[in-house]
């Protein structure tokens, strides 16, 4: 694709990053097929294709307006795009460098900021979230329904039995609201990894991933969250720790992105590689054992929902479900796994009329083969599911270690 970035742009990083992405698309539309919200919306600017012609026309310098944000607002980051691509476009990466320039170039409504900024000033924070989170629980039986249905009922933590010291070890990837949400999932992939001989190291102070703030543009935020994370686990990791395990898929695909989203600062650069490098979903770090050692009781009739930031971002596809496989779980089929199920991070807040069709698309896919129960890989997913689903949705790691024997 020929460009003619403005000069302005074309000079800084972020120009040059834009350039050669936008060069390597040939415009085939082979992206538009694999698009959630071009299949549902029918518009080529609400397909990859038409998001990239609106980033290119902005960054040569046309004007923008309330509809270019609106198009690339609905976009779901997914990247089922990335997968389908015969071109091996990076449009993940240059959508993050056309929102990041339309939110200089335009004005949101009032109310939109308002949003985000409650949003980026509350889910990255876990002091905020947890007490916010708890007091919509505790008064969650006189909410109206609608908001009711958002607030997921309180989980209490389990006592764990005391884990043994191995010598191999790993550092856990808590997130920011999963041990509100779903403190069960992290406690499961510490009795997991127990078993397999793994100890798991948490880390005190440890911050969100950023992908949330960089995803809302907030750059700087997110920045600083990586910078502080990275800065908790160096010590840890010139100990010698064999990997950074993340069993939320979302957070697992930004972490092992701090490589290239530093790669430009002298002081964290090499640091963040490193990071980058460690970083694995439990699935990935548990396909790599002998699974003999995980003796499971009754493996149940399952459908297994992967997440795009599992299959799209991480380039994971089929790990969860071999896994699953090998442990004796049968695995239903299930109709246009590759499709997003609406949750896509805080995708269902902010658009919630998209988010609510795929989240009714990808229930009827998966509950097709009659599944005793729905499993995934990621929190964002896993409660966007649960507020419909008539079977129970858990995380995959949670089933097999409530089936240890």
């Amino acid at each position: 694709m020929q460009t003619f970035i403005e000069k302005s742009i074309s000079d800084t990083s972020e120009g040059k990053e834009a350039e050669r992405i936008l060069r390597s698309c040939v415009h085939c539309g082979f992206c538009t097929a694999t698009c959630p919200t071009y299949q549902l919306l029918g518009d080529e600017l609400d397909g990859p294709r038409g998001r990239i012609y609106l980033i290119k026309s902005m960054l040569e310098g046309e004007e923008t307006s309330d509809r270019t944000l609106q198009h690339l607002d609905r976009c779901l980051t997914c990247r089922a795009c990335e997968t389908t691509c015969p071109s091996g476009v990076e449009y993940g990466k240059l959508l993050d460098i056309g929102r990041h320039h339309i939110e200089q170039k335009t004005t949101r409504p009032w109310h939109q900021r308002l949003v985000r900024f409650f949003i980026l000033q509350t889910l990255p924070y876990k002091d905020r979230f947890t007490p916010l989170l708890r007091t919509g629980q505790f008064f969650r039986f006189c909410l109206p329904s609608k908001i009711k249905t958002m607030i997921p009922a309180y989980t209490k933590k389990a006592n764990l039995k005391t884990m043994k010291v191995h010598s191999r070890k790993v550092i856990l990837f808590s997130g920011c609201v999963q041990p509100a949400m779903a403190p069960g999932i992290n406690q499961s992939v510490t009795k997991v990894l127990d078993a397999l001989g793994v100890s798991v190291i948490g880390v005190k102070d440890e911050q969100c991933c950023g992908a949330l703030s960089q995803h809302l543009t907030a750059t700087e935020q997110a920045l600083a969250f990586m910078r502080g994370n990275i800065d908790l686990y160096w010590p840890l990791v010139e100990q010698g720790v064999e990997a950074i395990i993340v069993s939320a898929s979302g957070c697992g695909v930004h972490i092992k992105e701090y490589g290239y989203l530093l790669r430009e600062d002298e002081v964290y650069a090499s640091k963040a590689a490193k990071i980058s490098g460690l970083t694995k979903d439990i699935s990935e770090y548990v396909s790599e054992f002998d699974l003999e050692k995980l003796q499971l009781n009754k493996p149940k009739n399952v459908a297994f929902q992967s997440p795009c930031t599992l299959q799209h971002g991480q380039k994971l596809n089929g790990v969860t479900e071999s896994l699953l496989s090998r442990l004796g779980f049968i695995l239903r089929e299930v109709k246009d796994a590759h499709l997003c199920c609406g949750s896509a991070g805080v995708y269902s807040l902010l658009q919630p009329a998209i988010s609510g069709k795929l989240q009714a698309n990808k229930i009827e896919n998966l509950l097709s083969g009659e599944p005793e129960m729905i499993l995934t890989a990621n929190i964002g997913c896993l409660k966007h599911l649960q507020t419909k689903s008539p079977v129970p949705v858990k995380h995959w790691v949670e089933e097999v270690a409530a089936l240890i024997k």
